[in-house]
């Protein structure tokens, strides 16, 4: 599928996806809203994927909202309501958060405003040494968006998360490593490499089904009010899993000692109960 401000590449099971606006430092725009949502309906569709990386074209990962409007940049009167305008980021982000496939952002320059928060509901993110972070919201004259409010206290607890939003900082990557944004900080010619290599291990090694499951049971359990919130639905799915072919064939394969050879399909073969977060599943209660 061709998209318009995204540039795709897969090889082995993993669809790298570089934001591709260079000469705007991949600034976010209505059109790159629609490409990944596009996007990731086609990622959950096609069961050649396995990995997703997202990374940026050219010095920048994203610079945020393209402000090239000037100051009316964020000013949605026009809409009717409130309620007729949802924010952009927000909707990329929870596409993002139910996607079927775990997300590795590749972080290999600057990710400001929106270009950090389309990150958190990312499962990995790594660093390059040039990578620059900012949540410059309160300097722009706005509030966190993109649904950050919810995402990063729980990535980065909720002082670390208070101290750069309230300031609206930019910091450099060896304090976004600190703080628990980036899981690693690479040098910048090894940033793609290492993610290829950590998305080749979940390829190569692992169960799609178990991974899309495991993807969305814990990231759901962060909300669980309880364990046994996460105690109803690890029995769901361990006895869904259990007697699968998947199960059987791990099992094997680790008898055997050789590598598994996984034949589900996260786009069809998922558990009847899953999606089991959606309030349809209990409407009839």
């Amino acid at each position: 599928m061709a998209y318009q401000t995204l540039e795709t590449d897969r090889a082995d099971g993993i669809l790298t996806v570089a934001l591709n606006r260079p000469d705007r430092l991949n600034a976010f725009t209505t059109q790159m809203l629609r490409d990944l949502l596009a996007l990731y309906d086609e990622v959950d569709r096609d069961d050649d994927v396995r990995v997703v990386i997202v990374t940026g074209a050219g010095r920048g990962f994203c610079a945020g909202a393209d402000l090239g409007g000037g100051g009316d940049s964020f000013d949605h009167s026009a809409a009717e309501a409130i309620e007729a305008h949802r924010d952009g980021g927000g909707l990329a982000v929870l596409r993002t958060f139910e996607c079927r496939k775990p997300i590795i952002a590749a972080i290999n320059g600057p990710a400001v405003g929106v270009g950090v928060t389309m990150t958190l509901p990312m499962d990995i993110r790594i660093a390059s040494e040039r990578a620059r972070f900012g949540f410059v919201f309160t300097r722009r004259g706005i509030v966190p968006e993109a649904c950050s409010s919810w995402f990063l206290p729980r990535v980065v607890g909720i002082s670390q998360a208070m101290e750069w939003v309230a300031t609206g900082r930019v910091f450099p990557a060896d304090e976004a490593l600190r703080g628990g944004l980036v899981s690693r900080v690479v040098p910048h010619e090894e940033l793609l490499p290492t993610a290829r290599a950590l998305a080749r291990e979940i390829a190569e090694n692992t169960s799609a089904v178990s991974v899309a499951l495991a993807r969305q049971m814990l990231w759901k359990m962060l909300c669980a009010d309880h364990p046994m919130e996460a105690h109803r639905v690890d029995s769901q799915a361990i006895y869904a899993m259990g007697r699968s072919p998947d199960a059987y064939e791990g099992v094997s394969a680790f008898l055997e000692k050789r590598p598994p050879r996984f034949g589900m399909s996260a786009s069809r073969d998922l558990p009847d109960f899953f999606p089991w977060w959606k309030p349809r599943r209990f409407e009839a209660g």
